[in-house]
Parts: C-alpha cells; structure tokens; sequence
C-alpha cells in the first residue's frame, strides 16, 4: 500500500496527480523525513500506471527537493528545508493567484473564500489525528 493517496481527475496529468498525493500526505504527517518511498515498479503496478508516468512524478518531487534518490539504496524522503523569509507566499504566489481567479469567476465572495480555506486547513490538522 502506497503511503500517499491519489485522485485521478480529468484533465489533469496522473504524474501531477502523483506529486500533489505525495504533498498532500507530507502536510497531513502520513510521510516524514527519511521515510523510504516506493519504487517506481511498486507504484506503476499499484496505481496501474505506465513506469515512465511514475518515474516523471519521482523525478519532479526529486527536483523540488521533497525526494532524494541514493543510488544503490533507494528514494527516500528529504528533511523539510528552511525557507527564507518571504520565500514560501512567494512559491504559493502563482496558485493563490490561480484560486482566487477561480472564486472570482464562481462568484465566490472575499470572506467565504477565507472561511473555505480555514476549513480546509483545519480538515488537514484533523486527518493527522
């Protein structure tokens, strides 16, 4: 069993779909630092996707940091660096732009947006217990 969980949607690409699950399961505490993280094999057969699909999501979490391929002994989980002040709203910068586009064309007001995503954290906090 893969220790993350993901959601095939249409239109989006399953590698995508790959690294949001491993995100999501890193900010929920399903994955930790130094955690070991499946082969490409073992996810391509349980999520019965083609290797290279599996390999590209390994490859993009090992370029944004959050894996760490040692050869010979696996992949495994990196420790969280620090980021600089300022920093992580500006990594955030392009989806909170993206979300509130979206609100905005759904008619969504200000304040329920921010009631949405208030929710939305506290949902995350409540799966870690």
């Amino acid at each position: 069993m893969l220790p993350f969980y993901v959601n095939f949607r249409p239109g989006v690409a399953p590698y995508e779909e790959i690294v949001f699950g491993v995100k999501k399961a890193l900010a929920t505490g399903r994955l930790h630092a130094g955690d070991r993280f499946p082969s490409v094999r073992s996810m391509s057969r349980e999520l019965k996707l083609n290797p290279n699909t599996c390999q590209r999501a390994i490859s993009e979490l090992t370029d944004e940091g959050i894996l760490e391929v040692r050869t010979g002994v696996g992949t495994f989980v990196c420790e969280r660096p620090e980021l600089q002040s300022g920093s992580a709203a500006r990594l955030l910068g392009e989806q909170i732009d993206i979300l509130i586009v979206e609100a905005r064309q759904l008619g969504v007001p200000a304040e329920e947006l921010k009631q949405l995503i208030d929710q939305a954290w506290e949902g995350l906090d409540d799966s870690q217990s």
